[in-house]
């Protein structure tokens, strides 16, 4: 799944529990909003803040983050509802989000699952986002067996 494509999708499943999220689909979005509260917290800061300028460097701080606080209020619930799709995906209930209330720990638990592969077909939660053809690991027929032996083969 392309970046645009993710960020299209996860739009327009704006509230949508239900299904499962791949890997691409949930991290693009991740990436998407980061780069989009960063950069708008650059604008605000410029245009509603303060900056400071000394010897070395510049300071820029606001009391009112209007544009990225906007952008954090239209993103939040597609971002939710794309982490229970993620979670979805590797089998779990979307009620395991709660877990990044468990400090540290949580927050590192939720990570290794947004980052781990989906189950390979259809699970309680639906369908395979890939159709069943991209977790495995297995020979579609697309790529030349090599003439490298494996250790351990007997020649």
């Amino acid at each position: 799944m392309s970046f645009m494509e993710s960020i299209r999708t996860c739009f327009s499943k704006y509230v949508t529990f239900q299904g499962r999220a791949q890997r691409s689909e949930f991290w693009y979005f991740v990436l998407f909003v980061f780069v989009g509260q960063l950069l708008l917290g650059v604008v605000d800061s410029v245009l509603f803040g303060t900056v400071t300028t000394y010897e070395g460097g510049f300071e820029a701080q606001t009391n009112t983050p209007i544009l990225s606080g906007l952008f954090g209020l239209v993103t939040l619930l597609p971002g939710i509802s794309v982490v229970v799709r993620r979670l979805h995906d590797t089998d779990r209930s979307g009620w395991w989000y709660w877990m990044f209330l468990i400090p540290l720990i949580g927050f590192i638990i939720l990570i290794v699952w947004f980052a781990s592969k989906g189950t390979h077909g259809p699970n309680r939660f639906g369908d395979d986002p890939l159709g069943g053809a991209g977790y495995g690991g297995s020979d579609d027929g697309d790529y030349v067996a090599s003439s490298i032996p494996r250790s351990g083969d007997q020649g």
